[in-house]
């Protein structure tokens, strides 16, 4: 594994390769983002993962100082995995050149986590686009737990002409449900539980208003999650995957989105 801090070492190494798998991290790494890799490497291109926490997209600064970091543990483990690259950029090499792609922002980033975190998307598709300026992957490894997100990068990459494809990866869930995420290390025994309630009460209630739409009453359900432990809920909304559109009737495509907090820890998923 060849480690780069600097993106002109990095380019020089990777401009003869035939191409890259490209998973981008935050770091903290936990089973989802090996799964990425583990995937990644079913393609037999040479895999490059970054860790970069891009203070772009956090609206807060105490989110950002408190986003969970353990470098050493990181690379220890990346090199278990024996990837081919790892790409640790400082906040300098990322932002100091001018991008060939202008950012394009869906619409739907003003809807669920942008509503609640503004500037959040504007942040991280303007990473992702400079990241694939840099490396010009082949494949870009993202998973399902974030779907706004990859929905975003999409289109981002669709309506710009940018030969990268997305391969969209299954969330990778704790065993007792939790969808897995760096931001899980921050959460005590007691406020994982809570979790993993508020997880397996969304999805019986999935299945209820599956078949009878009428039982998704936000109110009810908003007092449950608080009876249940949530302190805060941000959103709790059903979307069609494939449109992006809200459902408003029993309908089997849809997915159901949601984000609260845990004491001052915010939780996202969709199932």
């Amino acid at each position: 594994m060849k480690i780069f801090k600097d993106k002109q070492t990095l380019q020089k190494e990777i401009s003869k390769t035939k191409g890259i798998s490209f998973v981008p991290t935050m770091g903290g790494l936990h089973k989802g983002h090996i799964s990425l890799i583990k995937q990644s490497k079913k393609f037999k291109l040479k895999t490059m993962v970054t860790i970069f926490v891009n203070p772009k997209q956090f609206n807060k600064k105490s989110d950002f100082r408190s986003y969970p970091r353990n470098i050493k543990k990181d690379i220890k483990q990346l090199k278990k995995l024996k990837i081919n690259y790892l790409y640790i950029p400082t906040i300098k090499d990322i932002y100091s050149f001018k991008t060939n792609k202008k950012v394009f922002l869906d619409k739907l980033s003003k809807k669920l986590c942008g509503k609640f975190r503004k500037g959040h998307f504007e942040g991280v598709l303007n990473v992702v686009n400079r990241f694939i300026e840099i490396i010009k992957p082949k494949y870009i490894f993202l998973g399902k737990k974030d779907y706004q997100q990859l929905y975003l990068i999409k289109k981002h990459i669709e309506k710009r002409k940018i030969k990268s494809k997305i391969v969209e990866c299954k969330t990778i869930r704790e065993v007792n449900g939790v969808a897995c995420s760096s931001r899980n290390s921050n959460l005590n025994k007691n406020q994982m539980k809570i979790a993993s309630n508020i997880y397996y009460y969304l999805c019986t209630l999935k299945k209820k208003i599956k078949k009878d739409y009428t039982l998704f009453n936000i109110n009810k359900i908003k007092k449950d999650l608080l009876v249940l432990g949530a302190s805060k809920i941000d959103y709790l909304e059903n979307y069609n995957i494939k449109n992006f559109k809200k459902i408003k009737k029993a309908n089997k495509k849809f997915n159901m989105f949601f984000a609260y907090y845990i004491k001052n820890i915010r939780l996202i998923d969709n199932i």
